[in-house]
């Protein structure tokens, strides 16, 4: 078959600017540019051996760090979780249902319909070094034999408590004592409010000075990063303190 060419762009002479191309239509300022070459390879004055410019090293991935998120019922552990997450967080919520009364109390000032019945998972990066990759449990008691699976590689843990229900979060925190595991205790402000003041509190949980306890608001994101990176620093505390004993 013939080719087929446009009768307005006349054929390019050989080794020429074909007519329909930008420099031939639109000029260059510097003239006819010859044509590209790859750079020559660089020569060591020392001894002259050609080397090949290597590609820059890339750059290493975060390193990845997990943090429980733990608590009593209730106590909005899924809230901080969604929070927080950079991507849409994976959740296990079934609906309340009659069966629980009596046995799943939320109390009176929550409007909670749902429960997580396995866990909560989410992820943010701190920086470029660092990306923390959050695991929330299950806050009913028939659901504790998950807790060892999932505090398994985890650095540290952040307790969410109720001021108005220090009940409900006595297990996680003798949890975390008996494993050995770096916690900080996180009074979730429900309505901005707190129904006894820090000290209080810590005097009712029977935690020492050595356990960060902080306030923070479940459903602002600066107010769970706060939070978080407390956890950090506690963890980081306690792993130089063992490699410097």
């Amino acid at each position: 078959m013939d080719s087929v060419r446009s009768p307005e762009w006349p054929v390019a002479p050989l080794g020429g600017i074909a007519a329909n191309s930008a420099a031939a239509r639109y000029g260059s300022p510097t003239g006819p540019q010859p044509a590209a070459s790859a750079p020559p390879p660089h020569r060591s004055p020392a001894t002259g051996v050609a080397s090949v410019p290597r590609p820059a090293p890339a750059a290493a991935p975060p390193i990845p760090v997990k943090i429980l998120i733990a608590g009593g019922f209730g106590v909005g552990k899924t809230t901080t979780v969604g929070a927080i997450s950079e991507i849409a967080p994976l959740t296990t919520e079934a609906e309340m249902t009659t069966a629980g009364i009596g046995i799943d109390d939320p109390g009176v000032r929550s409007a909670k319909t749902t429960t997580t019945v396995a866990m909560d998972f989410g992820c943010v990066t701190i920086d470029r070094s660092l990306k923390l990759y959050l695991f929330g449990t299950p806050g009913q008691a028939r659901f504790g034999f998950m807790w060892d699976d999932l505090a398994r590689g985890a650095l540290g843990a952040l307790v969410v408590v109720d001021s108005a229900r220090l009940d409900d979060c006595y297990p996680a925190i003798d949890f975390f004592e008996r494993a050995g595991l770096p916690f900080v205790v996180g009074v979730n402000a429900f309505d901005g409010r707190l129904a006894h003041d820090l000290d209080a509190i810590r005097w009712a949980l029977a935690v020492g000075d050595h356990v960060p306890l902080v306030q923070f608001d479940a459903r602002d994101r600066l107010s769970v990063r706060d939070a978080l990176l407390v956890v950090l620093d506690r963890a980081l505390e306690r792993a130089t303190r063992e490699r410097k004993s």
